[in-house]
C-alpha cells in the first residue's frame, strides 16, 4: 500500500482556494502512482485512483496490495470504489483513509458487468441507498477533513438527476462528479444544459466529466455551466501536460514519464501503453505501427533517444 506516511491534505481547499480545480479521471489500468506523479507534475491539482472492488478490497489483503498504491507526494488523492451497500464502501474507506485525502462512490460506470454486480451507473436510479453509502461512511470515517464523494452519470430527465444530487447533498457528500452523459450514450456530447441545473441547485462543488480534450475545452465547460472542478480522461492520456496549456504531449513529459516509470517499477505494457497514447499525433502511420510493435523497456527508450534526441 503507502510507501511511507505523510500528510493528508484536504481536497476542499482546492475548491476554495483555486477559480478551476483539475482532476485527473479514474481510468482502469491507467490512474496508477507512476501516472499520478506525471500528471501532478503538469498542472493537475487531484487525482484519482483507478475504480477498486470494495467488497474484494475488504476482504482481501492480497487484493490491497494489488490494487492500491500511493506516496506521500501523491496528495490530494482520492480512491474511488465500486460498492453495492453501505458496510461495504464503509469498511472499504476506513481502510485507505490514513493513507488518502478522501473516497468516491463510482455511480458512472456504465459497463454491463458493472450494473450486473449492483455497481456503477446503476446506483442513480437508487438515490436512497447511494445517500445511505453516503452517510455510513460518514460515519465511520472520523476526520472531518476526509471527502466523501460521489462520480455520476445523468437520467435522461434532468429532474431525477437534480433530485438525486440534492439527496447526496444532504446525505453529507462533499463534492459531486457529473459525467453528463446517460448510461446509455457513449461518445454524443454531453449535457451541459443538465450539468448546468445540478450546479444551480446544490452548494457542494461540482466537477465536469466528459469531453475534456484541452485546457481550453475546460475554461469553456465552466464558463457555460459554473462549475468549480474539470476532470480528464483520455484527454490527459493523450496529453498528460494538458491541463499545463499544451496542444500535445512535450517532449519533456515523454522524459518525465521515462524516468519516472523506470524509478517505479512500472510494468512494460503500462509504460508502453502511455506512450503510445502521448505520442499519438506525433509519430506518422509507419512509425506508430513500428513503436506500437516494440517489446521492451531497452527497444522503447532506444527508440525515442535516437529519434528525439531525448535526455534519457
Amino acid at each position: 500500500m503507502e510507501q511511507h506516511a505523510g500528510a493528508i491534505l484536504s481536497p476542499m481547499e482546492l475548491f476554495a482556494e483555486k477559480e478551476l480545480v483539475t482532476v485527473a479521471a479514474p481510468m482502469v489500468r491507467y490512474s496508477k502512482l507512476a501516472f499520478r506523479s506525471l500528471v501532478r507534475k503538469y498542472g493537475c491539482d487531484l487525482c484519482f485512483t483507478p475504480m477498486i472492488v470494495s467488497d474484494s478490497f475488504v476482504k482481501s489483503e492480497k487484493a490491497r496490495h494489488s490494487d492500491f498504491s500511493t506516496s506521500t507526494d501523491d496528495r490530494p488523492l482520492i480512491v474511488q470504489f465500486a460498492a453495492s451497500n453501505a458496510e461495504s464502501l464503509a469498511s472499504a474507506a476506513a481502510l485507505v483513509a490514513p493513507h488518502s485525502s478522501g473516497c468516491d462512490l463510482n455511480c458512472g460506470c456504465p459497463q454491463r458487468w458493472a450494473m450486473q454486480e449492483g455497481y456503477g451507473a446503476c446506483l442513480i436510479h437508487k438515490p436512497e441507498l447511494v445517500a445511505e453509502m453516503v452517510r455510513r461512511t460518514r460515519a465511520v470515517v472520523a476526520n472531518p477533513h476526509y471527502t466523501i464523494s460521489v462520480k455520476i452519470r445523468i437520467h435522461k430527465d434532468t429532474r431525477s438527476t437534480v433530485s438525486l444530487c440534492r439527496q447526496l447533498e444532504a446525505a453529507g457528500v462533499s463534492f459531486l462528479t457529473v459525467h453528463a452523459r446517460t448510461s446509455e450514450q457513449r461518445s454524443e456530447p454531453v449535457d451541459l444544459e443538465t450539468l448546468a441545473a445540478v450546479v444551480s441547485a446544490v452548494d457542494v462543488p461540482v466537477v465536469a466529466n466528459g469531453d475534456i480534450r484541452s485546457l481550453e475545452d475546460a475554461h469553456r465547460v465552466q464558463r457555460i455551466t459554473g462549475v468549480r472542478g474539470v476532470m480528464a480522461a483520455r484527454g490527459l492520456l493523450a496529453n498528460p501536460a494538458m491541463f499545463a496549456g499544451e496542444d500535445y504531449t512535450p517532449l519533456s513529459c515523454v522524459e518525465d514519464w521515462i524516468k519516472i516509470s523506470l524509478e517505479t517499477g512500472a510494468h512494460f505494457t503500462n509504460f508502453h501503453h502511455h506512450l503510445i497514447y502521448m505520442l499519438d499525433k506525433q509519430l506518422s502511420r509507419a512509425e506508430r505501427r513500428y513503436f506500437n510493435s516494440l517489446a521492451s523497456v531497452v527497444g522503447v527508450t532506444e527508440y525515442l533517444r535516437e529519434k528525439y534526441d531525448l535526455n534519457l
